[in-house]
């Protein structure tokens, strides 16, 4: 019998699509997260529904009927040394709230492994890059101290393919697949840390979930590659429909945003993928066009960057900002992406000001 990990997952809403998982594979998962949502999980566990290639609706699965042991806890009831993994789940700017920055600083000292599932990548990672000046880029963060104390040997970033929300309408401890497409993580820099994740990928590649009618194969799979820039391929996927659902005065939805004009949306995807190979990826690092455009026609929600401006938010993930800056250090720029970062400046200014 192989290894079964402890994960700690710092935020419940995105993070319960990596828990399910996990539980799914035998492991244990504690969510951190706010009060009321604990409570709830600890109460009744977490349900996610997703869509199941060949079936029907969607297929829900309850956390309670998973093999793997689930609990919640709020920032200041975890110790991270108990665990042998660490996941980033909470938006960017949620890590400067005081109890969040505090476990975050007690994580980077514990030297626990962490992997970030967010769409902006935490600076230890960035610093992975080689030729990259991260200085520069701590504008770009809502409060980049927070990222001081980590070694980059610990951090790595999944890139959060998956897209998924929480039903307004249904209780927090449920989550809603709307893209199930695969998790995709670069490796730790060292071995045996990067032996961790394999160990899950395998296992969450094993899952048979059986709800009654037959084992099933579910979709969003763990993929760890060796290659520090495959996450990197998200960024051409923000910058073409994510951060394009932001218009001077209401949103859109990704769709919209990716197909209202299909060659424009085209020429700002590869000039990403183009900029990324600048920095040092491969080809096969990256994701063609077509395959992501193919999956934009789901997408009829704005982004969650989107929906959080329209929501009077003061601070987002800025990963257009980030996409920009680095641009500028490559001599390189965009005047669709200077656009789209002037689009959220405006509304974010807005926003501060009516608060």
């Amino acid at each position: 019998m192989h290894a079964k990990y402890d994960t700690m997952i710092m935020g419940a809403s995105y993070g319960s699509l990596l828990a399910i998982k996990l539980l799914l594979a035998g492991h244990t998962v504690k969510l951190v997260c706010l009060p009321a949502e604990a409570a709830l999980i600890n109460k009744a566990g977490i349900r996610v529904r997703l869509p199941v290639k060949g079936r029907d609706g969607l297929v829900e699965i309850d956390s309670r009927k998973a093999p793997g042991k689930l609990s919640a806890a709020t920032p200041d009831a975890v110790d991270p040394s108990d665990f042998d993994l660490v996941a980033l789940a909470m938006q960017e700017p949620q890590f400067r709230a005081p109890e969040v920055r505090r476990l975050l600083s007690v994580v980077a000292k514990a030297k626990v492994p962490c992997m970030s599932i967010m769409n902006m990548p935490p600076l230890p990672y960035l610093a992975r890059i080689p030729g990259l000046d991260t200085a520069a880029l701590v504008r770009c963060y809502t409060d980049a101290s927070v990222w001081d104390d980590f070694d980059p040997a610990l951090m790595t970033l999944c890139s959060p393919d998956p897209q998924a929300f929480r039903p307004p309408e249904e209780e927090i401890n449920i989550l809603q697949v709307s893209l199930p497409t695969n998790f995709k993580a670069a490796r730790f820099e060292s071995d045996e840390h990067t032996a961790i994740l394999k160990q899950m990928q395998a296992d969450i590649e094993a899952i048979r979930y059986d709800n009654g009618d037959g084992p099933l194969e579910l979709p969003v799979k763990l993929k760890v590659h060796d290659s520090v820039f495959v996450p990197l391929a998200k960024w051409s996927m923000l910058l073409t429909g994510n951060y394009r659902c932001v218009q001077k005065d209401d949103m859109r939805s990704i769709r919209d945003a990716v197909h209202s004009d299909v060659e424009a949306s085209r020429a700002v995807y590869n000039w990403v993928s183009a900029l990324c190979r600048s920095l040092g990826a491969a080809e096969q690092d990256l994701v063609p066009f077509e395959k992501y455009a193919n999956a934009a026609n789901g997408l009829i929600r704005p982004s969650s960057a989107a929906r959080a401006l329209a929501a009077g938010a003061k601070y987002i993930e800025r990963a257009d900002c980030l996409v920009k800056t680095i641009a500028a250090q490559k001599g390189q720029h965009s005047d669709v992406i200077d656009k789209t970062v002037a689009a959220v400046d405006s509304w974010l200014e807005r926003n501060r000001k009516a608060a």
